[in-house]
């Protein structure tokens, strides 16, 4: 007698399972308690090592970040061509962008004019020094367009990398059938990108450990101390958005239930809050929001797109409290005209932001906006990194809400993929098949 199906399937390993999550929080928690033994009892030796695996796991992001953005812009803007209403689901997109834009720069805006938080610091201009890297509107515009093909590769410009992206994608969709090899071997590439980005990213916890082991080593508790104000302000801002705001668009707009949206969403924004970067995050960012039940063609256009230029944290409610902060510091009023003219810059040039770490040349593109010294940014420069996890895990959480909105909206989200979606991608192994993260199937 042949034995029943039962009997005959391999028994599941039943082994402990730490989960990613679980991961970086672990590596959360050894990095302040190594950081905070190196500083307490100057190991210098512990300082560096924290500091050197910190660089590399950064800089590891960084090596994937020019050919991925390229690749992906491109592959995503040729996938819009198996998507109905592409040029509907694109503006719809952009729309909700700048929509969620002006929503955090107003919450900025409005914290930073109830607590003033330049006031008592105890800083004074003298303290501040004009960035190396700066942004102005003439920068920005004739800064797209690169002056050769290599450049925007080795200096990692990534606003000019969209753009030949851009250009390339557009061609091979008005070349059609002609450009089909090109277009296979774009994906190719994207595909050998993403599985070795993952590599990386499965790396997480211990870049954790010297990134969090670094930042408390090198500034301590003392230094927040003099920005405790304006720590709080950004933290709490972009916690009001993530959590408030972002809800709210699921709960009413889109009509489903936000808390299945963080359970599903939590991988990639919790590895934004660690890397510091939105593009290293994208591949992440990418799965999350396709398990969310947005469609594949559709979510590799959207979440590429947001990850170069959709940055709530960084482009919104950062630059609307430093500039009060700075002002503040300098003894600058500022009036109705400015706050408009900070909600202008936070909206049409938040892709000077272009998905790296750190926001200072959005910062300086709006204080030389409204005319303030950029010697303010200085003035930031050391609590910067701090900052920034927040910052750029409500960037990514945004990337990831945009596409949920409008699919939902157009009719075409998958409510029972929405629904199911909870565990970490990162946790599961995926078979042989799986088909590229943002590469269409």
């Amino acid at each position: 007698m042949s034995a029943s199906p039962q009997a005959q399937a391999p028994a599941k390993a039943t082994g402990f399972k730490f989960p990613f999550w679980a991961q970086i929080v672990t590596g959360l928690v050894l990095g302040v308690l190594f950081g905070w033994l190196a500083r307490s009892q100057d190991i210098s030796w512990l300082k560096t090592t924290l500091e050197q695996v910190g660089d590399i796991f950064v800089q590891l992001l960084k090596l994937a970040v020019a050919p991925l953005v390229f690749f992906a812009i491109l592959v995503s803007i040729t996938n819009l061509r198996k998507v109905n209403n592409a040029a509907r689901l694109a503006s719809r997109t952009l729309l909700w962008f700048m929509i969620t834009s002006l929503i955090a720069v107003g919450i900025g805006l409005a914290i930073g004019l109830l607590t003033d938080p330049g006031a008592g610091t105890g800083l004074t201009p003298a303290d501040g020094k004009e960035p190396k890297k700066t942004g102005s509107w003439i920068d920005f515009l004739t800064g797209i367009v690169p002056k050769d093909i290599v450049t925007p590769f080795t200096e990692l410009n990534v606003l000019q990398i969209v753009f030949l992206a851009a250009v390339a994608g557009i061609a091979a969709l008005q070349l059609g059938s002609k450009a089909q090899p090109v277009l296979n071997l774009a994906e190719s590439v994207l595909e050998l990108l993403q599985k070795a980005l993952w590599w990386v990213i499965r790396l997480a916890p211990i870049g954790t450990v010297g990134l969090i082991g670094t930042a408390i080593a090198s500034y301590g508790w003392d230094l927040i101390g003099k920005y405790a104000t304006f720590t709080a302000d950004v933290y709490i801002g972009s916690a009001l958005v993530m959590f408030g705001v972002y809800p709210l668009l699921l709960a009413f707009v889109a009509k489903v239930n936000p808390l299945q949206f963080y359970k599903g969403a939590w991988p990639a924004i919790q590895l934004a809050f660690v890397s510091r970067s939105s593009v290293g995050t994208m591949p992440v960012t990418q799965k999350v929001t396709e398990r969310l039940g947005v469609p594949k063609e559709y979510a590799s256009f959207a979440v590429p797109f947001g990850a170069t230029t959709k940055m709530d944290g960084c482009a919104a409610i950062y630059p609307a409290l430093a500039a009060i902060f700075i002002a503040n510091i300098f003894d600058v009023q500022l009036g109705i005209k400015e706050y408009l003219l900070i909600a202008f810059v936070s909206v049409v040039g938040s892709a000077a932001t272009a998905g790296l770490t750190g926001a200072t040349v959005m910062l300086t593109l709006t204080l030389s906006t409204l005319g303030l010294p950029l010697a303010g940014v200085g003035l930031l420069m050391a609590i910067d990194p701090i900052l920034d996890m927040m910052r750029t895990a409500t960037n990514v959480a945004g990337q990831a809400v945009v596409p949920v909105l409008v699919s939902a909206r157009e009719g075409i989200l998958d409510k029972e993929a929405y629904a199911a979606a909870s565990s970490s991608p990162l946790d599961e192994s995926a078979p042989a098949d799986r088909t590229p993260v943002v590469a269409a199937a």
